[in-house]
């Protein structure tokens, strides 16, 4: 496999790297494989390259050292993988996975965004409910007390009607019977007037024009009475 000198460069470092790592503790992170891993993207590096790369580091290592132990084949096995990270990473099919990981994680943002829209609109709804429940209850109290009220005043209405009208039945009455009196006391004078003219038919021509004046006097007097006591029936009427 042909390498230009970029990625031969490349190649070397690998191995630099790949045989301290080897002698380091397990608990040391991988950092310098994930830098290399980025560098062989940029390279245009594929996994085969990385792995023949990897092959030769190794050989190179033990043909300096001696055979690596279990230890250091399984940190080799380690420090490899994570170099081909980057690289996986840019291929169709983890390019594929990744966006399709986007997709669910923006489904799933937008869907626990709208549940949580659902939730406050169901939240207020229920308190809506709530406080309709409670101005109907209140309303339904009121309209009772304004129903009680209203059979109250409409009780009391009704008795001051009656005692109005009893009032007015009386006033009339009352009126009624001035009337009477007055008209009979008016009419008396008038028959006692025209029967002592009638007795007296001898009597001169001026004392009977003084009587028939006083008689048609007594007549517009009556007249005038029953006209101020209907008035004042009428008047007690409109009240």
């Amino acid at each position: 496999m042909m390498f230009n000198a970029e990625q031969n460069r490349w190649a070397r470092h690998y191995q630099a790297a790949l045989g301290p790592y080897l002698k380091q503790s397990p608990k040391v992170r991988q950092a310098p494989a994930t830098t290399l891993g980025s560098q062989a993207v940029a390279l245009g590096l594929e996994t085969l390259d990385v792995a023949e790369v990897h092959k030769r580091a190794l050989l190179a290592i033990a043909n300096k050292e001696g055979p690596p132990r279990n230890a250091a084949i399984a940190r080799a096995k380690a420090f490899f993988l994570e170099v081909l990270v980057p690289i996986e990473q840019t291929h169709p099919a983890a390019l594929k996975t990744e966006r399709q990981v986007k997709r669910v994680a923006e489904d799933l943002r937008l869907r626990t965004k709208e549940s949580s829209a659902a939730a406050r609109h169901l939240k207020r709804g229920i308190a809506k409910r709530k406080a309709a429940e409670t101005m109907l209850k209140e309303t339904g109290r009121d309209l009772a007390k304004l129903l009680l009220e209203s059979s109250r005043l409409q009780g009391r209405l009704l008795q001051n009607t009656r005692n109005k009208l009893m009032a007015k039945e009386d006033v009339n009455r009352s009126a009624s019977h001035q009337l009477q009196n007055e008209i009979a006391q008016t009419l008396l004078g008038i028959h006692l007037r025209l029967l002592t003219l009638k007795l007296s038919t001898n009597s001169s021509m001026d004392r009977l024009k003084k009587e028939i004046a006083a008689n048609q006097t007594l007549v517009k007097q009556s007249a005038r009475t029953i006209q101020r006591l209907a008035h004042e029936i009428d008047r007690h009427h409109e009240k």
